[in-house]
């Protein structure tokens, strides 16, 4: 099977089985929603106040949905030795990897970038900003997974692994947050958010090519 075959195949399994656990989607949308909601109750419908938290407070509740699903994405592998099975097949074990990240963004991120622009007009963010809000989730969302796939291949089979790939994750994704907030929160300034936009592509290219052969690398040491 060639590497092309072999991602195919992983994206068409991983998105089967997603459907077959929905509840684990509406979890985290669910968590994604109510983080965000919680915010202009509790302040109150000063537009102000809202406008200058909104772009912060809608990227750490996208930050921490994905976190929430991202320790499954190996998890239920490994415990029906199905991860065994891919190790041993003789496919390229990047290029199945590369197949699971793909359907974890269709699965966990792409219900996100549809829910923000309507938790965004919430915050009473101007209508202009939504492009860009949308447009750094799209680039920094596959950051996140990336990511989590390496720590979460790297704390794969430990009692303590979720604990141990928060404490993994989060310093590596404080330089996402910051620039995928701040990309918004320059368009509601004025302000070009290319840069920042810029950043997050280049963060995004970078994780694109070394997540899959690094998280493979970590699942055979974890497997083995």
């Amino acid at each position: 099977m060639t590497e092309f075959g072999a991602i195919a195949w992983a994206v068409r399994r991983d998105l089967k089985v997603a459907m077959r656990r929905r509840g684990d989607i509406l979890n985290v949308l669910g968590f994604f929603v109510l983080a965000c909601s919680m915010f202009p109750l509790a302040i109150g419908p000063q537009r102000e106040w809202l406008q200058r938290i909104g772009p912060g407070v809608i990227w750490v509740a996208a930050l921490l949905s994905v976190m929430l699903a991202l320790p499954r994405l190996f998890e239920h592998d490994h415990a029906d030795g199905t991860l065994d099975a891919m190790v041993a097949s003789g496919r390229p074990l990047w290029a199945l990897i590369a197949g699971k990240l793909i359907a974890a963004w269709l699965v966990t991120a792409v219900p996100l970038l549809a829910l923000s622009p309507a938790l965004a007009l919430a915050f009473n963010m101007p209508t202009s900003t939504l492009p860009v809000l949308v447009g750094s989730l799209v680039l920094g969302t596959p950051v996140l997974i990336g990511i989590g796939a390496i720590t979460g291949a790297l704390a794969l089979g430990l009692k303590s692994g979720p604990v141990l790939m928060t404490l993994l994750c989060l310093p590596l994704y404080v330089p996402v947050l910051v620039f995928g907030a701040g990309a918004v929160e320059a368009q509601v300034a004025g302000l070009s958010p290319l840069a920042h936009l810029a950043l997050l592509g280049a963060g995004m290219l970078a994780v694109l090519t070394l997540a899959p052969p690094v998280a493979a690398l970590a699942l055979r040491i974890s497997v083995e």
